[in-house]
């Protein structure tokens, strides 16, 4: 069903502001000393005819439009007469400013219904004012036209809806495709819990592209002397340990990269010279531009903001750089700079749901909260690109647009200790003092209306035993929406963590203890999926009921081949969270050298932390630099064993076929052969070509990481490898389809099969793979001719010999004698006939 219930009034908008821009470049007839002005009502519906039980949007109103954006004619009603003549009302209708609105109706019978607006008379004002009439005229009363509405049994049809790609897929996506929206997330900055929906998350760890960032690998080779030879196999420098590759790391040196849009952003280090940021296309791996902002500055965040309004309606993808409270905002498409805005308010960054941007500043001191928007600053008459476009502005200087940006200037209560832990955008501000005596939480409400009312303020007394044991406390999550939620505190030394309310700031429940590895620094926790997790250094990844602390599952990153040191498992970290899917990889704050071999890639089910796959040594994480990131459901990542970028996803796939190019004798067999192989960007690197001139063979889901490692790395080719399932089907010279084979490539892409037609004429063959977690589908086509039969021409048959040869032949020579005697008597007999 069309979702008209919440956008008539936008709708009607849309669709009609044509008219009332028109209206507003005509001339219209000026009131003179007259005080009344005639008025013509009107009334339109979408769809008509309609269906039993479909909503149709009516267009209500009068052809004059207000002068300002807001204003309405008020008290507008719709009189409909229904097929079995009863009447029914729609009052108490305003208009916008172009004079009309939206209203939806929704039939319930079959038939012709009967409908009529009525616009009652009214006083234009300074507040409800017609284009050219003066304030006091009396706009008359009028009833428009009486509309017939037909309503059928059958709805009438709207625009299908286009369905999630089967085929491997590009930008840009055809603002047509709106379903598209749930796989094309971006990663506008890190976010919270590194929970990034709008993702299909990979589910193999196929390779879509590589690049590389700088020199990598190992260096090889020996390096002067005999003692030193060792050095041979140790790796160039990867840039941990401070010194972060692939972005900063949670605000170190930058930003990490950004997804914006489908176009990957990031650069080499930090401490490269210049910082050249690199724009490349995350599906395809073509690289479209790179540049280095202002003096040598890096990208802070990107941003998708969606201006709407009276005037316009659209998204802007932006790329911020920010210097100070001097911010610069970058078009996301071309790199060129497109605004500034100087002394922006110091405060947090806050995102509204349509992308844009506040600063909060909340001074507890003080009891006062104060939000600047953005967007409100930037915008004028209606208008965004063209009012801040190719101009630096002053937050401070220009005061007109200043004092409209203050959105927000409140007391909150007084005495609220501790500090700000989390702004939700019009909901609720989340703040804690965390420390071995207590644990003091507060809420102040941002709901429209209610912006600084308390919500709670609670003191919990822990156990005696944090300040008598001087167990180190702190803050470690809260959920990504503050209603229902919870936080999180950690006794680190004890290895437990406990878990409040965010709607009362009560006290919920307390974990057991976990490994003494996680006291260490670099354990980290999120919530998601309504779970509590946490993964660190002792390579254990926990995940707990949110709201009973209960344990849900555990998994192990087991080191199979003891190259960690210290423990059985692999260090883990949590990359982001998405698709109901956690992803966890190794990484390490200084890592020896040469490092440790196998690192993991791991993908759990959320829900029940099973393994969906895992791959050792292909991405191995940075501790100091940027972890990996998702958007358009495809995995960017940067492996510090050869220091190359990586995109990670479901990739095209290329299927052959050929068949006899000879016609064949009905009733004789046929084989049909061809290829499957990966189509994907990275298969067109020279290196790839050179070792798989017929292409990269298709490999299983579960062949896929070992594959990997053997294609893109030179591993050993695994044993046994399993292609994919290829079906053979027909159309015959009858005009029926039907499969005729099903067969399994093999570890060179090569698959075969036969199959007897079963009668003459051409055949269409088309052999079809119809795709995995890891390949779009593909399928190709060959034709192959069966030739009339008729049967096989029998030997000839030899002429029977005669009775006297056979006799001859067969006897002796006294039976000859006796033969002839007979011969004689029965001439005689003859003769005496």
């Amino acid at each position: 069903m069309k979702d008209w219930k919440n956008k008539a009034t936008t709708i009607a908008i849309s669709i009609f502001l044509m008219l009332a821009m028109t209206v507003s470049l005509v001339a219209l007839p000026i009131a003179n000393a007259q005080t009344e002005m005639k008025t013509y009502a009107y009334i339109g519906a979408i769809p008509n005819p309609a269906g039993v039980g479909q909503d149709v949007l009516l267009h209500v109103g009068i052809t004059t439009p207000l002068s300002s954006f807001g204003q309405g004619w008020e008290d507008l009603s719709v009189t409909i007469e229904k097929p079995d003549t009863t009447t029914q009302t729609l009052d108490s209708i305003r208009t916008d400013s172009t004079g009309g609105t939206g209203v939806i109706f929704t039939p319930d019978e079959e038939g012709t219904y009967k409908l009529q607006t009525h616009f009652p008379e009214q006083l234009t004002s300074a507040d409800k004012q017609a284009r050219q009439v003066p304030p006091g005229t009396v706009m008359l009363a009028s009833d428009s036209e009486v509309l017939e509405l037909v309503v059928q049994a059958e709805p009438a049809p709207y625009f299908s809806e286009i369905p999630l790609p089967a085929e491997y897929w590009t930008r840009p996506l055809d603002a047509q495709a709106r379903e598209w929206y749930t796989i094309s997330g971006s990663w506008l900055y890190t976010p919270r819990n590194m929970y990034t929906p709008y993702n299909d998350g990979p589910e193999t760890a196929h390779i879509l592209w590589t690049k590389p960032i700088t020199t990598g690998g190992i260096a090889g080779g020996a390096l002067g002397t005999a003692e030193l030879e060792a050095l041979g196999y140790h790796g160039f420098e990867c840039g941990d340990a401070y010194e972060g590759k692939w972005g900063g790391r949670g605000g170190f040196w930058g930003s990490g990269p950004v997804i914006v849009g489908g176009k990957l952003y990031y650069r080499a280090g930090a401490y490269d010279r210049p910082q050249i940021t690199h724009c490349v296309d995350l599906r395809t791996g073509e690289e479209l531009w790179a540049k280095t902002f202002l003096d040598n500055r890096t990208i802070t965040e990107g941003q998708l903001f969606y201006w709407d309004s009276y005037n316009y309606h659209g998204v802007y993808p932006y790329l911020w750089v920010n210097v100070g409270n001097t911010w610069n905002a970058f078009d996301a498409a071309t790199g060129n700079w497109m605004w500034t805005i100087n002394n922006v308010p110091s405060g947090t960054t806050v995102y509204g749901p349509k992308g844009e941007i506040y600063r909060y500043s909340i001074n507890t001191g003080q009891a006062r909260m104060l939000a600047w928007n953005m967007s409100a600053f930037g915008s004028m008459h209606g208008s965004w690109g063209s009012q801040v476009h190719l101009r630096t502005l002053d937050a401070e200087e220009d005061s007109e647009r200043a004092q409209r940006a203050w959105s927000l200037n409140t007391s909150i209560p007084t005495g609220l200790t501790g500090s700000v832990r989390a702004i939700f955008f019009e909901d609720r501000v989340i703040g804690a003092s965390v420390t071995q005596t207590e644990v003091s939480s507060w809420g102040v409400s941002l709901e429209p209306g209610d912006e600084g009312d308390l919500l709670f303020q609670k003191t919990w007394t822990p156990p005696a035993s944090w300040a008598a044991e001087n167990v180190s406390i702190s803050w470690v999550a809260i959920s990504s929406t503050g209603k229902d939620g919870v936080f999180v505190v950690f006794a680190r030394e004890h290895r437990k963590f406990y878990g409040f309310s965010t709607e009362t700031g009560d006290f919920l429940w307390e974990t057991e203890p976990e490994h003494y590895l996680n006291t260490y620094v670099g354990t980290e926790c999120l919530i998601a999926y309504d779970m509590f997790i946490s993964t660190g250094v002792s390579g254990i990844t926990y995940a707990y009921d949110m709201n009973t602390g209960d344990l849900l599952w555990e998994y192990h990153a087991v080191d199979p081949y003891q190259e960690i040191l210290w423990a059985n498992d692999w260090w883990t970290k949590p990359m982001f969270v998405t698709d109901g899917k956690l992803y966890l990889a190794h990484m390490e704050h200084s890592s020896i050298d040469p490092k440790p071999r196998g690192a993991p890639f791991i993908c759990l089910n959320a829900t029940t932390g099973e393994e969906i796959f895992r791959v050792n040594g292909l991405f191995r994480q940075t501790y100091w630099g940027a972890r990996a990131i998702i958007g358009d459901s495809v995995i960017a990542t940067m492996d510090t064993y050869d220091q190359r970028v990586y995109a990670i996803g479901k990739g095209p796939s290329y299927t052959t076929v050929t068949a006899p190019n000879i016609g064949v004798p009905l009733g004789r067999a046929v084989l049909i052969s061809g290829s499957v192989t990966d189509f994907s960007p990275g298969t067109e690197e020279y290196g790839l070509k050179a070792r798989f001139p017929d292409g990269v063979p298709a490999v299983c889901d579960d062949n896929m990481s070992d594959w990997m490692l053997y294609v893109y790395k030179n591993f050993p080719k695994p044993a046994d490898v399993m292609g994919v399932d290829v079906t053979i089907t027909v159309l015959d010279p009858n005009g029926n389809c039907y499969d005729v084979a099903t067969t399994t490539s093999d570890a060179k892409g090569f698959y075969s099969a036969t199959f007897t037609p079963p009668v003459p004429g051409l055949y269409t063959i088309v052999a079809t793979f119809s795709g995995s977690e890891a390949y779009y589908s593909s399928s190709a086509e060959a034709s192959l001719y069966v030739e009339e039969g008729t049967q096989p021409t029998a030997a000839p048959t030899a002429t029977p010999a005669p009775m006297t040869d056979m006799y001859v032949l067969g006897l002796g020579g006294g039976a000859i004698v006796a033969i002839v005697v007979i011969g004689l008597i029965l001439i005689l007999m003859l003769r005496k006939r």
